[in-house]
C-alpha cells in the first residue's frame, strides 16, 4: 500500500472493534497535516511502523494513527 502525504484526504478504517479508539474515529474522514516519525520498526520489523499521520478530521480535531488505520476516502 502506497504511504501517504501530506495534504492528502483519508478515512480511518480501524477493523478490530475492541479497539479503544474505534467507536470515537472508525469510519470518520479527514486530511493529512503533518507526518511524525518513531522508531517501532525496532518493535515490529516493518519500516511503515516508523511513521506518524496527525489527521485532521472533518470537524477539525487532530489525531495521530498509524498507516494501517488509513484508507483512501469513500467520496
Amino acid at each position: 500500500m502506497a504511504e501517504f502525504e501530506v495534504g492528502d484526504k483519508v478515512r480511518i478504517d480501524i477493523p478490530d472493534e475492541t479497539d479503544p479508539d474505534y467507536a470515537e474515529f472508525h469510519g470518520k474522514h479527514g486530511k493529512i497535516v503533518s507526518t511524525l516519525e518513531d522508531n517501532l520498526s525496532g518493535l515490529t520489523g516493518e519500516p511503515e511502523h516508523d511513521k506518524i499521520y496527525r489527521v485532521e478530521l472533518e470537524d477539525g480535531r487532530t489525531v495521530d494513527l498509524r498507516h494501517h488505520d488509513l484508507r483512501p476516502p469513500i467520496e
